[in-house]
């Protein structure tokens, strides 16, 4: 059986599925081109991650393809009820990347509350010339300790920055359509534990009570946060979006940073990715990555092998 990994997998993934007996493409096929390449190859099974489409038109065009799998948690570029409607099988990967996605959430927290986002611009440019004066610019950063952490979704991944959040001595809110309460357990690294209750609120609570505000939601029809919502919030709250592009209005955002009712945003995902808007990544308050959320050799080789291990488990 043919597995074309179109967006990569890991050397881990590879060698349990090779040793299971199945044949690994790692090659990247242009999205116009892969309807072609799947059949022209007898490919059966398509993993992608965020980049790889898999629409209806690929489905009704490749009719040997018996699985579809996501290196990741969303499956937005993915017609997941069409596909299992043609007997195809749909898998993702919701734990493996948890952890990576939720330090780089707050190493942009970190990032923001100091200024490091602009101070890392900076620097190149003035340091040599106007070191003090940028000094000056910079020393007016806070401590995360005793600030509240607003988390929008409650599931794996805004559990695992819960965890981080209350190990840094932050005090942590959340809302979840779904979730009522959230257990989170800190495990330490002498293999003790530490348990706490984060019972869920609304939205609207939330935006009030936040000083920061991180998502963690899969992408949606109305934008989460936008104008009526930033209004809400606290003057001078700081959002990180590291969960899909065209859940925040980025156009009210950027007022919200101009006017000074945010005082810094964070983004790894963007609404027109991999064309975000220009005003938003030139803005000076905007600390950001290509989403890379879950890009870390640890949290890529736990994607590999638990897409490996479920491929296996269903045709072996």
């Amino acid at each position: 059986m043919k597995i074309l990994a179109n967006d990569g997998i890991s050397d881990t993934g590879i060698d349990l599925l090779s040793k299971a007996g199945f044949e690994v493409i790692t090659v990247n096929i242009a999205q116009n081109q892969l309807i072609k390449y799947i059949n022209n190859n007898n490919v059966s099974c398509l993993l992608v991650r965020s980049a790889t489409q898999a629409r209806k038109d690929l489905i009704d065009s490749c009719p040997k393809l018996k699985l579809i799998g996501r290196g990741g948690v969303g499956m937005d570029n993915i017609d997941v009820d069409y596909a299992k409607s043609k007997n195809i099988h749909v898998i993702n990967t919701p734990a493996a990347s948890s952890s990576s996605v939720a330090e780089l959430v707050i190493a942009h927290l970190y990032g923001c509350v100091r200024f490091l986002y602009d101070s890392n611009r900076n620097m190149p440019l003035e340091g040599d010339k106007n070191f003090k004066n940028l000094k000056k610019i910079y020393s007016k950063g806070i401590e995360l300790r005793g600030k509240t952490l607003g988390i929008i979704g409650f599931g794996r991944i805004g559990q695992e920055v819960a965890k981080l959040a209350l190990g840094i001595g932050m005090k942590v809110i959340a809302s979840d359509k779904f979730i009522d309460m959230g257990n989170i357990k800190i495990d330490f690294y002498n293999n003790e534990s530490m348990s706490f209750e984060v019972k869920t609120q609304s939205l609207n609570s939330l935006y009030r009570d936040a000083d920061f505000i991180t998502l963690h939601i899969p992408s949606q029809r109305e934008y989460i946060i936008n104008k009526e919502s930033i209004n809400l919030m606290k003057d001078g709250v700081g959002i990180i979006n590291a969960a899909r592009g065209g859940i925040i209005n980025e156009t009210d955002l950027i007022e919200a940073l101009d006017s000074k009712k945010v005082s810094f945003a964070a983004f790894d995902t963007f609404e027109n990715e991999p064309n975000p808007n220009v005003k938003l990544l030139m803005h000076p308050k905007v600390s950001l990555s290509p989403h890379i959320g879950a890009a870390t050799g640890q949290a890529q080789d736990r994607i590999g092998e638990e897409l490996a291990n479920q491929i296996i488990n269903l045709f072996q």
